[in-house]
């Protein structure tokens, strides 16, 4: 299952976020939020089992 670890503002951000992860080999998705991405945000997910390292990358990374 796909866990959803950062929502992100902007289309770069989105970007900086899915490039750290994936260079770590992380899986990522991102997807954004609301009907059309009206409001802007973006989430980014990786698969359940990858949370906790997720999260301390982007920790290290001050994300």
């Amino acid at each position: 299952m796909w866990t959803v670890i950062y929502m992100a503002q902007t289309k770069d951000m989105v970007l900086k976020v899915q490039d750290l992860l994936a260079a770590q080999g992380l899986a990522v998705r991102t997807r954004p939020v609301g009907e059309n991405g009206d409001s802007g945000f973006f989430e980014i997910l990786v698969p359940e089992t990858e949370v906790q390292l997720a999260h301390t990358i982007l920790i290290k990374n001050g994300i």
